[in-house]
């Protein structure tokens, strides 16, 4: 609804175009800021996982403060909080994928992860949006404050997930890793099974 709406809201509210527009500017230098300081920092501080929850968290009182108000002072105290809510969120993301998917399928991972998690994702709410807005309002912003709160068992599920997947040892996660050029994906567990002189590992990629 953020980017549909926003500026509709607010124009309707009465605030003028060049307020709007610095409120604008403000969460997109809020954006730069995590992602060129803020946000690299945090994540050698904290897991990926803490940083979605924050992500989700700021998200939660953003769009709470939105469903509620468009006093331009408030409206100023939240959009930077546009740094956590997309720029933090997408380095966590990033942060994700770099631990978890062999490099050989990093580009087809990010690919989906843009697919789907992005764009698809984005087409499908801002239909929704439009059907919020018309019904409910400015309180239509309340549901992406509900979809912020859902967002948390996911967040706790990936973060069991993440834990165990860094406990197992290295041979329950051979196939993930990067096959040497040419070779099967089980040749390095064949490998480390040290199998019988004349065994090899078929089906080269």
């Amino acid at each position: 609804m953020y980017d549909s709406f926003a500026v509709i809201r607010w124009t309707q509210a009465g605030i003028s175009s060049a307020t709007v527009g610095v409120l604008w500017a403000e969460s997109v230098a809020a954006e730069v800021v995590v992602f060129l300081f803020l946000g690299p920092r945090l994540l050698r501080a904290v897991t990926p996982t803490v940083a979605l929850a924050v992500a989700a968290s700021c998200g939660l009182v953003r769009w709470a403060v939105m469903a509620q108000t468009a006093d331009v002072a408030a409206l100023a105290l939240v959009q930077p909080l546009h740094g956590f809510t997309f720029a933090l969120l997408h380095l966590a993301s990033m942060r994700i994928i770099t631990d978890t998917v062999p490099g050989a399928l990093a580009a087809t991972a990010q690919a989906v992860y843009g697919l789907v998690g992005v764009g698809g994702a984005t087409a499908v709410l801002m239909l929704l949006s439009g059907w919020l807005y018309a019904r409910f309002g400015p309180a239509g912003f309340w549901a992406m404050g509900a979809l912020c709160t859902a967002a948390f068992p996911g967040i706790w599920l990936l973060h069991r997930a993440l834990a165990s997947f860094a406990a197992a040892p290295s041979s329950a996660r051979v196939l993930l890793e990067r096959p040497a050029p040419g070779r099967h994906l089980g040749c390095a567990a064949a490998e480390r099974a040290r199998p019988a002189p004349g065994r090899f590992c078929s089906w080269p990629v």
